[in-house]
């Protein structure tokens, strides 16, 4: 299942990052995906960057996935053919909090140093 994660993973960030036009997706950056068994899901955790590398606000977070949901048929039309699978997963959207949560500690610990 791995590989196949790592593919679909690869296609969806290749097509948000070359080929999506709509301008409610900002900075996004596919972190992971996660297939059912049977291929009929994906989850697919992304991430949202802000400004000037600062983690973004949850109107551009929720605009961002807004602009990927209605992209859905693009992006699984892109999977179905890219990877020949026995079916093409439909597309769930996760925001992954795991880099504002980086960013977060990373400003304590600088914090705590200039103390």
């Amino acid at each position: 299942m791995r590989r196949v994660d790592e593919a679909v993973r690869q296609v969806i960030g290749d097509a948000v990052t070359a080929e999506l036009k709509d301008p409610r997706v900002g900075f996004v950056t596919v972190t992971d995906v996660r297939t059912s068994a049977d291929l009929r899901h994906a989850r697919v955790y992304v991430s949202v960057l802000g400004d000037d590398g600062h983690p973004s606000e949850p109107e551009r977070r929720e605009a961002s996935l807004a602009g990927l949901r209605s992209a859905h048929g693009f992006l699984q039309g892109r999977i179905a053919g890219e990877l020949r699978l026995k079916r093409t997963p439909a597309l769930e959207f996760i925001y992954d909090d795991t880099t504002d949560r980086a960013m977060r500690v990373e400003a304590l610990i600088e914090e705590i140093d200039r103390s």
